[in-house]
């Protein structure tokens, strides 16, 4: 539940480098759910394009 609460929580850094820690963490989540999504959103175009012939 912890693990929840901290999803939104805006977290204060206080150096450069924790800064880029921060956004490469960011950027990692957005790249998986990127690369998740992607495929199965190819694979319904494709399916439904050839249900349709």
């Amino acid at each position: 539940m912890n693990l929840l609460n901290q999803i939104g929580e805006w977290h204060q850094v206080y150096t450069l480098v924790d800064f880029y820690q921060y956004i490469k963490g960011v950027e990692y989540l957005i790249c998986l759910a990127f690369f998740v999504s992607f495929p199965m959103f190819y694979r319904y175009l494709h399916s439904s394009a050839e249900n349709r012939h």
